[in-house]
């Protein structure tokens, strides 16, 4: 029973609950930095270009393609056709990149207001600040 007693408090722990929420809330985050890569940065960089892209349809033929088959990157798969699809790695690459990006920078203001927050050092005791002057003016 000692097992089990030891699992619970583990699992009530507060840490395990922060850790939980934290897990769902960037799943949330994850899903935000998705649409944004997906319905804002790549139509963008499509225009940048000036053509549309659409990124996740890029993608390299490695074999034959049946006849009846359409030229997507969808179908293709369902045929079982071996493709290349860089594009979708492309569209996941600057996922990454933005969702590490956004993180630093909340980490580096949860560092920063963390910094605020300590307490300022207690100050040197008297006795101390009278021992460092005499040691100061034994050496001069």
């Amino acid at each position: 029973m000692s097992v089990f007693k030891e699992f619970r408090d583990f699992a009530v722990k507060g840490s395990v609950i922060d850790l939980a929420v934290g897990v769902i809330i960037g799943a949330a985050f994850g899903k935000i930095v998705d649409s944004l890569v997906n319905d804002i940065v790549m139509p963008l960089i499509s225009v940048l270009l000036g053509r549309h892209i659409d990124f996740s349809n890029l993608f390299i033929v490695l074999g034959s393609i049946p006849e009846n088959v359409p030229r997507t990157l969808d179908a293709l798969k369902k045929a079982g056709v071996p493709l290349f699809a860089y594009g979708n790695f492309i569209t996941i690459a600057i996922n990454f990149v933005l969702l590490a990006f956004v993180i630093f920078q909340m980490v580096r203001i949860a560092n920063k207001v963390r910094v605020k927050d300590a307490p300022p050092p207690p100050p040197t005791p008297e006795d101390i600040v009278l021992l460092r002057e005499i040691r100061d003016s034994l050496k001069k």
